[in-house]
């Protein structure tokens, strides 16, 4: 995949990109962002689930240009962040966003031991969540997400994007045993959580004592039966991700299935509304880090396909992230984010139009494969 002529605009995002990260690493330093407001990241706790994202960024940027400055950064977070695998309670199914992007970055970047160490630990303990009675991975512990009857039964999309650091981790120590709970989880994706039509639900409940489905939740999406924009672009991108690792056919039809529906009910900038299903648009804030992540999955659909086929996915990702680098990116210093206009969690009215750190790391990586910097953390 390489920057063809037409794509000047690729190569002068980049390097405004290079430019804001060089900025903005010297005020965030080895913290842990996560929402952007009134122009300042906030500061989190290492074990929240977005805490891998400005790392990954510094890894992403490190790699194209050895600032020295960024790797130490890097490292630095991902060593703060060995207190949650100590503390363990604290740990949940979205360990795979924190440690893909730090200690597995830093490992194929590096070669670092430590760091392939940490990842391997955390994929044992990724995959102790797995239910073996109802095929799915446990999303939240009952203190992440209290639920009147408990959740010990709940799965959730977002942990299709989890599953790459239990194929990482079978071809690590050359066993198969992590790579199959990743393989069921997926496969339980395709039969409970893709809709006909390609949409999603976000949380599906099932009997964690016989396994059996119960029912599916809004979630973060506007209702149970909607279709939440970043559950579309989190199914999309992680099946595309269990194709690249398994070469399973179903996973790359299922992906497929998701990008189609995805693309038909883009607005005509390329950016959703925070779900496809909303009762009325009017107003509706939408959603870029969506778009920041179904664009990364769609430039990867483009290398995983013949391609005449892989084509139409990689034109479609290249319009997304264009009208994002051109109406949408902060490239001053006036916001610390580089993506505003995200959706974190509208039913519970939390930061809702605002920078996400995830939105800026999806964005940052979809622009690095542009350039030929297809190697994933994931």
């Amino acid at each position: 995949m390489s920057v063809q002529p037409n794509e000047r605009w690729v190569e002068e995002a980049w390097g405004k990109v290079i430019a804001k990260i060089d900025q903005t690493s010297r005020t965030i330093g080895a913290g842990f962002p996560h929402v952007s407001k009134e122009g300042k990241y906030d500061c989190t706790e290492p074990n929240g689930w977005t805490s891998g994202f400005w790392p990954g960024l510094l890894w992403l940027v490190y790699r194209d240009t050895n600032n020295e400055e960024l790797k130490r950064l890097a490292e630095e977070c991902e060593s703060k962040m060995d207190v949650c695998i100590d503390e363990y309670t604290k740990l949940h199914h979205d360990v795979g966003f924190m440690w893909s992007l730090t200690s597995v970055a830093n490992y194929k970047l590096t070669g670092s031991d430590e760091s392939k160490l940490r990842a391997l630990k955390v994929a044992a303990w990724l995959a102790s969540r797995f239910n073996i009675r109802g095929n799915y991975i446990r999303a939240w512990n009952d203190s992440n997400w209290k639920s009147e009857n408990g959740n010990a039964g709940w799965a959730i999309i977002d942990c299709m994007m989890n599953l790459s650091l239990l194929f990482w981790a079978s071809e690590e120590i050359r066993d198969p045993r992590f790579k199959h709970i990743a393989m069921e989880h997926a496969n339980t994706v395709l039969r409970e959580f893709v809709r006909e039509d390609g949409s999603v639900y976000h949380i599906v409940q099932f009997d964690p004592e016989t396994g059996e489905r119960v029912g599916a939740l809004g979630g973060q999406g506007f209702a149970p039966e909607s279709a939440w924009a970043r559950g579309a672009a989190w199914a999309l991108y992680g099946l595309a991700l269990c194709y690249k690792y398994t070469q399973d056919d179903k996973y790359l039809q299922g992906s497929k299935k998701v990008a189609h529906f995805f693309l038909a009910n883009l607005p005509e900038d390329l950016v959703p509304y925070w779900d496809f299903r909303l009762t009325t648009q009017e107003g509706a804030p939408r959603d870029s880090s969506a778009a920041a992540i179904a664009a990364s999955g769609l430039l990867l659909l483009e290398e995983l396909l013949p391609a005449e086929e892989g084509r139409l996915y990689g034109t479609s990702a290249r319009r997304i992230l264009r009208s994002m680098a051109e109406q949408y990116a902060i490239w001053d210093a006036s916001d610390e984010a580089i993506l505003p206009h995200g959706t974190g969690h509208w039913p519970a009215n939390k930061n809702i139009d605002v920078g996400l750190i995830y939105g800026d790391y999806y964005f940052v990586e979809a622009l690095a494969k542009l350039r030929g910097q297809t190697e994933l953390f994931w």
